[in-house]
């Protein structure tokens, strides 16, 4: 039988798993116009934001896939899964920013 510690820690996985992937959707949007503007402008800055890019989306890519398979690991300890899911948040935000000044 399922006990209320355990849904509410599986929910709170299933939101940084969500968070991940929509992390990786804008990261793709970004990378893209970064990309293309690179092939535009060749400066470093803007392979700079390329490489980022890049990085966060391998990141987020090996997350998505840690949340999924070792799903038992984190679900021994519900801090260390709000503690996940505020980080997978906080990176989401500043995505939306970058996302929201790079598109405009």
């Amino acid at each position: 039988m399922t006990t209320l510690p355990t849904i509410l820690m599986s929910d709170t996985m299933t939101i940084a798993s969500l968070l991940s992937g929509v992390s990786i959707v804008m990261l793709l949007a970004l990378t893209a116009v970064w990309l293309n503007n690179y092939r535009t402008f060749r400066t470093p800055l803007v392979l700079g934001l390329v490489a980022f890019g890049a990085v966060l989306l391998v990141e987020n890519g090996v997350s998505l896939y840690y949340f999924f398979t070792m799903r038992s690991l984190y679900a021994m300890d519900p801090g260390v899964q709000q503690v996940i899911a505020a980080m997978r948040a906080f990176q989401a935000v500043a995505l939306v920013f970058l996302t929201y000044v790079t598109m405009k």
